[in-house]
Parts: C-alpha cells; structure tokens; sequence
C-alpha cells in the first residue's frame, strides 16, 4: 500500500518568516518617513509658498538715485546705516559680499552687514554669530531682545530701523532698512531685490505683509 505524501511545514513557515523579516524593515522605515514628513513639511510648505509670492513681487528697479535724508538729528549709529546703504546701493557687490560668501537669498544678510559695520551686531541665536541669514530668524531675533515693533502697535518707523515682511505683495519674505518715512509713504533700501540693491518707495502703500519693525538699542 502506498504511503500518503507528508505534507510539508517548512515552505509556508519560511514564507512567514520572510513576510515577517520584511515588516520589521518596513514598519521602521514608514514611520521614519512620516516623522521626517511631520519635521520638514513646515519647511516645504512655506518654501512653495516663498516662490508663490516670490512670481509676484514687484518687478521695477526702484529708484534711480539714493534718497536726500535729513541725518542731523539722528542717532549716530542710524547716521552710520544710512551711510553704509548709500555706499552699498551705489557700489552694488554682490550678494556674497553680505552673506559671508554663501550663496542664498541675501536680504537678511544685507541687513546683518549693514548692522555689524554700523556697531550695532545682531546676535544669531543659533551660532552666535553677527550674520541672520533668514526673516524669520531675524525677527525671533528682536523680539527676544524686546526691539520688535509689530505693525499693529501704532510704531512709526525711523531711518535704520529694519523692516520684515511675510507674504508681500511688493516684496515677498523679505526684510530692509527703513530710510524715510513720509506720512506712511516708506522709502527703503534691501538687498536681494530683483537680485540687487535697490531703494524703494512705497507710493501706493502696499503693506500687507509688513509684519512690523527691529529697532536699534539707543
């Protein structure tokens, strides 16, 4: 008599054990994916929303010359900011000028220079360093220092004070040097607009986005 075929265990429990192998890779590596989406995608977002309004700014040059502006009364350091940013604007460097010879967006490092050579440094919280390359950084910045003036507040801006913006419809995520206030109508020197220096005056006072003001220590 025949004997009946043995049914076999080991094929079906080598396959569980490979199924079982390739979940404890899989498993890890999802939730390794999921937590790097929760940490960046703030990032992600605000950087698609940065080129959003990026294709929207204002376009045009600015103006042609550096503004005349009554320094007598000021403070001799906003004395020494308008200065630097006439000498910068008719020099026109380069952006690696300001950023430590990094290439990035260079507004806030305009702004960095422009302070440190006025002898009035920032701080970078992370590095300790004079340079703030990002707007975000730059207003933690004043307002951990107690020097942030939001928009809201009623502040009246002044030559050398630093303004920050988020969502601009004229200039972006971006920051600049105040250099005159006429009435609410401000004029402003940044770097990294339209990939230059450029002095700007806001006629038609478009401020949606300005979010406020770093002021100096006097």
């Amino acid at each position: 008599m025949p004997k009946k075929p043995e049914l076999s265990i080991t094929r079906p429990q080598s396959r569980l054990r490979k199924r079982y192998v390739f979940a404890l890779v899989l498993i890890p590596l999802i939730a390794v994916c999921i937590s790097l989406g929760v940490l960046y995608w703030p990032k992600i977002a605000h950087k698609l929303h940065s080129l959003r309004v990026a294709s929207s700014v204002d376009p045009s040059r600015g103006e042609a010359t550096f503004p005349q502006i009554d320094t007598i009364n000021l403070h001799p350091t906003r004395q020494k900011i308008i200065s630097l940013a006439k000498t910068e604007f008719e020099a026109q460097s380069a952006g690696t000028k300001f950023s430590q010879g990094v290439r990035e967006a260079w507004c806030a490092d305009f702004v960095s220079w422009v302070m440190q050579q006025a002898n009035a440094p920032l701080k970078n919280p992370h590095t300790g360093g004079w340079r703030i390359p990002g707007t975000f950084t730059l207003r933690e910045y004043y307002e951990a220092a107690g020097r942030f003036k939001p928009v809201t507040s009623g502040y009246q801006p002044r030559p050398g004070d630093v303004a920050i913006y988020r969502g601009s419809p004229v200039f972006g995520d971006h920051t600049n040097i105040v250099l005159k206030n006429n009435d609410g109508v401000l004029t402003t020197v940044g770097g990294n607009e339209m990939n230059r220096i450029r002095v700007f005056t806001n006629h038609d006072k478009r401020y949606d986005g300005l979010l406020g003001y770093g002021v100096l220590a006097e």
